[in-house]
Order: structure tokens, then sequence, then C-alpha cells
């Protein structure tokens, strides 16, 4: 319906289901208006806006393969990209432009696109745009290009802003909608739902049972966010399944590195936010599973519209937690659906072995013998010269960053020459590790050393109060003040000869006050010196001082404080501050100064 109006030039809102064929509806007229590529014609005439980069892809493969005989020259030009690539091929020139927005007036800003001749304008999902906040991109870029122009919005679903921005932008727009109640109400449906509530900690057994089901094929999984993404893949790569995240803070050359891998069958399962839910065309997904509620009935809509396109059947899962219960009525009844109580479902119920084919006994770990996809790593990462910062990966790829780092050989260490006390650490090594003689003892150790003895170099000790701590103090002796000495008998020394059988345990040989030549278990002669005993006086204590006498109150609750009497008959009364003014002003007046002399000489 929407193809001869779009050929006639007319302006156009097309509604349809998802998996109708609405890139064609715009694609195919788009086309025959632009016509055979020529060669001094190097600006644009046909121009696609789509919200997400995957689609905008999507759009560029349909319209190569109707533009096959004509040949075309269509541009895929949208974010996580080089620039350089797209500034060449703007250069050497373009007929149709598909693009993200953000993109769009970035080349348009740096002068190396101009929409001056665009004669058809496409806004592909138009309110999946205006839902992500593109609405003042769209703007702008509807005022870059000429007013006489035909303009077509497709999309799945209009809320009210895209009726509001028809009226501002559009020429009197013909609303085209490719549906049929009667058909659909007696037709049965492509796609058989399944609405289950279940338990957060379960989910991911059911998904397990779920994808061993008769009869799966490709399989996409939808969560609310990019985390919950990263754990579903985690969990179920551990379980033995082929998958693989996309999601926005994936680079460009990972999103489509998964894309590739999911259309080539190399993964099997599909994990990915709302941004792959508009657009995606892969065929042979049979499954659809809402790992997390949809915000929205638009959300589902287009979610489980991944499945059961072109006339092909499908699957769709929804699993509902308990506090998104409100959330699910209100799309039920936005979509008249019949699943307003959901039924509580568990890992061990029954009816997910009957509804889904999911053959008896299987558990959520895949077998070894059913392990035969080739993984995401089969699949290359192409180089697209990706712009601005490196965005984060999942925790598998950070693990495989890590152990990267740990592969590269180490820095060449310099060469250093460490020293000890001025000598190099070799000499100190080559001196410690000689072994030095033992002697052995011979009699008396207290005995004197003999004269023929050289004598040996003074080594540095530690003092005390100035003197060395192995020497005994030598007394000094005047005429004047002589002090008797006593003198104790010297103890003799247990001796032992030192042999390989019965050796003395070593022990400290330094003492304060003792030679450090003395071992242990020896006793040397000790010398006291007594100095000015007898004639010292007798050291008297202080008498104590009287405390003042306790006094206990007869009641605890009474407070009673005597201070005690420190005054002595000799003690003079000390003034009052009335006498001592009185007395000033007596010394300051003229007549006490002509008494005071007078009563001096009667002194």
């Amino acid at each position: 319906m929407a193809l001869p109006l779009a050929l006639s030039g007319q302006d156009i809102i097309g509604q349809a289901r998802t998996g109708t064929g609405k890139t064609y509806a715009f694609g195919v007229a788009m086309l025959q208006r632009v016509g055979k590529p020529r060669k001094n014609r190097k600006k644009p005439r046909g121009l696609v806006v789509v919200p997400t980069r995957e689609l905008a892809l999507q759009v560029t493969e349909d319209l190569v393969t109707a533009a096959g005989k004509l040949g075309s020259r269509i541009l895929t030009v949208y974010g996580g990209r080089a620039y350089e690539p797209q500034i060449e091929a703007l250069k050497q020139g373009v007929d149709v432009i598909v693009g993200t927005p953000g993109r769009l007036l970035d080349l348009v800003k740096q002068k190396h696109l101009d929409l001056s001749q665009i004669a058809m304008l496409v806004l592909d999902e138009a309110d999946r745009m205006l839902d992500l906040g593109f609405l003042p991109d769209i703007e702008r870029i509807i005022k870059l290009v000429p007013a006489e122009r035909q303009t077509m919005l497709f999309s799945a679903t209009l809320p009210g802003e895209i009726v509001a921005l028809s009226r501002r932008y559009l020429n009197r727009p013909t609303h085209v909608r490719a549906e049929n109640n009667d058909a659909e109400a007696e037709a049965t449906p492509q796609t058989a739902q399944f609405v289950w509530r279940t338990h957060r900690m379960d989910k991911i057994e059911i998904m397990g049972r779920l994808l061993q089901c008769e009869g799966r094929g490709l399989t996409m999984v939808f969560c609310e966010t990019k985390r919950a993404c990263d754990m579903v893949v985690e969990q179920l790569k551990e379980r033995g399944f082929a998958a693989a995240a996309v999601h926005g803070d994936l680079g460009q050359g990972q999103r489509e590195q998964a894309l590739r891998a999911f259309r080539n069958g190399k993964i099997d399962v599909l994990v990915a936010t709302d941004v792959a839910a508009r657009g995606i065309d892969v065929d042979d997904v049979t499954h659809v599973v809402n790992y997390d509620c949809p915000q929205d009935e638009k959300s589902y809509v287009h979610r489980i519209g991944r499945t059961g396109r072109a006339g092909r059947t499908g699957v769709a899962v929804t699993f509902v937690e308990w506090e998104d219960l409100t959330r699910w009525k209100v799309i039920n009844n936005a979509l008249s659906l019949p699943f307003a109580e959901p039924v509580e479902t568990y890992s061990t119920s029954p009816h997910i072995y009957s509804d889904l084919g999911i053959p008896e006994g299987t558990k959520g770990v895949l077998p070894r013998a059913n392990r035969s996809r080739a993984g995401l790593a089969a699949e290359e990462v192409e180089d697209l010269g990706e712009t601005g910062r490196v965005r984060s990966r999942s925790r598998k790829g950070r693990d495989d960053d890590r152990e990267e780092r740990r592969e590269r050989p180490a820095r060449t260490p310099r060469e250093r020459r460490r020293t000890r006390g001025g000598r190099s650490v070799e000499g100190v090594e080559q001196v410690i590790a000689e072994p030095r003689p033992v002697e052995e003892p011979a009699g008396d150790i207290l005995a004197e050393e003999p004269a023929s003895r050289p004598a040996e170099e003074p080594k540095a000790r530690r003092t005390r109060g100035g003197r060395t701590t192995g020497e005994t103090p030598a007394p000094v002796a005047s005429e004047e003040n002589q002090s008797p000495v006593i003198e104790l008998p010297p103890v003799e020394a247990d001796v032992t000869p030192r042999n390989e059988e019965s050796a003395p345990r070593r022990g400290r040989t330094r003492k304060a006050g003792l030679n450090p030549e003395v071992t242990l278990g020896t006793t040397p002669p000790v010398q006291a010196e007594v100095s000015g005993w007898d004639d010292e006086p007798d050291y008297e204590a202080p008498a104590p001082r009287p405390q003042p006498e306790k006094i206990i109150p007869p009641s605890p609750f009474a407070v009673i404080f005597q201070s005690p009497d420190l005054a002595t008959d000799d003690d003079e009364i000390a003034p009052s501050a009335a006498s001592e003014r009185a007395q000033s002003r007596r010394r300051s007046s003229p007549r006490g100064q002509q008494r005071g002399p007078r009563r001096g000489n009667q002194a």
C-alpha cells in the first residue's frame, strides 16, 4: 500500500508490525527516485536517519541488496568508527546516506557533508529516536535539508509525539497502517507467548533448561541493564552455552563482532539491551526471552518482534518478578493479552517441560556432547579505527587484558654495585664466609696474657657516661681523701675444655661492668670501693605533715566543710580594705604629711 504512494512523491506515515518489510517500502521508492549514479553528482539525494548503529547496518544491507542492478552508491555513517574513511567516501560522491543523528551533525559541522540537495528524507523507527532524546537533533537535520522534499516516517508504534512531529514537518501526510484485525483474530498467532512469574535467583536455571528445548535455533535474550547482560553471559558460558553480549558499553568493533558471530551461527545466544530490539533481522531466530520485564508495551512488542518474522513461527518467554507485577499488568492491559496473572514458575515446575518441549531430566548445564558451537573467539574483530576513549568490556575481556600484561617481557634490570660500610657486598660476604680459627683455652681463663702477645688495635666499644662499657673506672687516690678498699677473695672459674662432643652454650659475653672476654659461667674478682661512709651524717626523714581531722556528718545528705587552722600567735591581723583606704587618704592629705614627722619625733 505504501509503495505506490511513495513512488508518487507523497509524504507518508507508515505503521506496520515488525518483520513486514518496512525497509523495502521506502527503500525501493528512494532508489527509484534517486536513479542511477552520475559522475558529476557527488552530493547525496537520499537520507535515512536511524536511532542505533546496528539498525544503520541492517538498513544499509537491505538497500545494497535492492540496488544491485542500479549500482547506487550507499554510505553508512555512524559513530564509533574513524572519520577518515567516511570523509573519503563523501569526497568521491554518494547517492544515499544512512546514518545516526550524532555523526551526521558532526560531518555537517566539519563541512564534509552537504544536505542541500536531499530530495527524500526517511525517519526509520521514529518513536525510538524520540525515546532516546534525538528530537532536537532531528529538528536540526530537518532544517538543513530543502523545504521541497518528500518526507516519510516509519515505525511499528506511533505515539502522540510522532503525530505532533508529522504536523510540523510533513506536508499533508498519508497514514498507512498495514494491519487487518479480522484476519489476525481468525489466524493462529505466529509467535507463541509465555509469561511466567519467577524468582530472581532461579531465572538463570530456568534459562539453562529452556535453551535445551527441542527445535531451538538462535535465541535472543533481553536484559534491562548492561551489567545484567554481562552477568547472564558469564553464567551461560560457565554452563556450556555459546553466548555473547551487545550493549552500549562495548566498542563498536565488539558489537559488530558479536552480531556477525550470531548471524554466522558461531554463537547461538545473543544477550542484549533494548539497543538490539529495533530493526535487527536475523534468520532462524526461534526463541526470544525477556530476562527482565520490559519497561512498556512498545518495548515488549519490539522485543518479541525479533522472532516470527516474514511468516515464520517463534516462541517468546517473559520472566516477571514479584516486584514487576504492577508494570506487567499495565503492559498486559495495553496489549489485551491473556496473562493478567502470570503462572508461578520454578526450574522444577512441570509445565516448563510440557510447554516448551524440554526433555525430562534436563538440567541447567549443557552436556559436553552438545557443545558444538565455535564461540565468539572464532569471529575476528574488525579494526574500525574506533574514536574516543576505549570503552570498558566485560569481565572476561578485562581478564584477558591482565593475562596479556603478564606475558609482556620484563625490562632489563640496571646494574648496581651494592656497598656496605664502604666495601662491596661481595667482599663482605667473602670475609663472612671464611672460617675463623678457634683457639683452645689453656689454663685459667682469668690468667694474665703473656707479654709476648702482640698488641692489638683498639676496637670501638660502646660507652656509658664517657667510659668504655667493658672497663671498670680506675679509682683516683689523693692524700687528703683516701678511701679504704675492700678486696673480695677470687672465685674459681669453671673451665671446661671445648671439644666436639660437649661444647659450651654461647651466650652474651658483654655486661655492664664486666670484661667482655669473660664467658658466662665464670665470676671475676670484684673490687668494691667504699668512701665516706662514716663521715657522712645520718639522713633524717622529714616529719609528716599534720592532716586535718575528718568530720563525719550525721546525715549523708549534709555537706560540712572545715578548713584547717593554719594561723599562729606571731601572725599579724591583716587590715581590711576600708582601713587601707582610710590610711592612704591620710597619707595623701597635706595635714597628714605635716603630722607625720611629729608623731615620728614623739615616738
